[in-house]
């Protein structure tokens, strides 16, 4: 019987190149994903395509009643820290336990690796730079859902003896980003705001730091992570070094995109003020290349957005609480 790997959230971000990377490499590729965050034209041509969501029980479960799945690379998520606290129910229930309906059919099928795709939000407000022996302390519910993945996933192996490997992202762009999201992905605000002749919005005073990596400094790393013994049963931290502040990031996406946009500050909202990460043991498994400079990534992003411009992104229309919602979100 042919055997497959199975990436959840394929026609996404980082879900689409990482299906690019398996493909390329020879394997047999199986996409789910219920196109709300992400294009079918983001979908390999070589990959099998099932639309549909992993909170549907008997979805998932037919997926593997028809396929041989060896691996799985679960990279679907509603990544939106911010906006989880107003979307509680659903966070979770996209974010934890349409995982679990993975996790349950893994062990049920003997799946030989589960590779998930975390978020330094499990961490919280912690000590700089953040390093996985800490112990995390998510301060939204998209890092408590995380974390609780995470956790699960650790279970899952002492009990059922599901082998995992843990990568928690960040700040992530590049080609194929859905830049008309106003929730998330700040260098894709940027640009599209620009592309539309808008100002640039900035939380709070811009101050606050990140880690911007580009796509080619995660995708392959993950892709190729089952190949790798010594990273099984593991947590790594994946990103870039060097850390810019958000308002270094929008000056410099104006630069790129030659653009006069003015940028205005909004109310602060509810986020951790700094967050990089210690990569040493990222670094001591993968043995990566040197990492893309921020001014070369944008460049690359930014060529790749002149091309394919900007989609049309809709509010999100099941909020939960409107209580202290940002005014830009309603």
């Amino acid at each position: 019987m042919k055997k497959y790997s199975l990436v959840t959230g394929g026609a996404g971000f980082i879900g689409s190149h990482v299906v690019k990377l398996l493909v390329e490499s020879g394997n047999n590729v199986v996409v789910i994903d219920d196109l709300s965050g992400g294009f079918k034209d983001n979908i390999h041509k070589d990959a099998v395509f099932k639309q549909g969501s992993i909170t549907d029980v008997e979805f998932v479960q037919e997926i593997f009643s028809e396929f041989k799945i060896e691996y799985i690379y679960h990279l679907a998520a509603y990544a939106a820290e911010g906006l989880s606290h107003f979307i509680r129910r659903f966070n979770y229930n996209n974010n934890l336990i349409g995982s679990i309906n993975l996790i349950n059919s893994a062990v049920n099928n003997k799946v030989k690796c589960f590779v998930f795709t975390s978020s330094i939000a499990v961490y919280g407000d912690n000590a700089l730079p953040l390093e996985e022996n800490q112990h995390p302390k998510p301060e939204d519910p998209y890092g408590i859902a995380k974390y609780a993945v995470e956790m699960d996933l650790e279970n899952a192996k002492k009990l059922f003896d599901l082998n995992y490997i843990i990568f928690r992202p960040h700040n992530v762009y590049g080609a194929n980003q859905n830049i008309g999201d106003k929730y998330r992905n700040v260098v894709g605000i940027f640009m599209n705001q620009i592309l539309k002749n808008e100002k640039l919005s900035i939380f709070g005073d811009g101050n606050q730091t990140r880690a911007f990596t580009y796509i080619d400094d995660v995708a392959p790393y993950i892709a190729n992570s089952v190949n790798i013994p010594e990273a099984h049963n593991k947590t790594f931290n994946i990103g870039n070094d060097s850390v810019n502040s958000v308002s270094e990031l929008a000056n410099t996406v104006k630069k790129i995109l030659k653009s006069n946009s003015e940028i205005t500050y909004n109310n602060k909202r509810e986020e951790a003020v700094h967050a990089y990460s210690n990569h040493s043991k990222f670094k001591s498994v993968f043995k990566p290349k040197s990492e893309t400079d921020l001014v070369d990534g944008l460049i690359k992003m930014a060529d790749w957005v002149k091309i394919n411009g900007s989609r049309t992104s809709s509010s999100f229309g099941n909020i939960e609480i409107e209580d202290k919602l940002p005014t830009s979100w309603k």
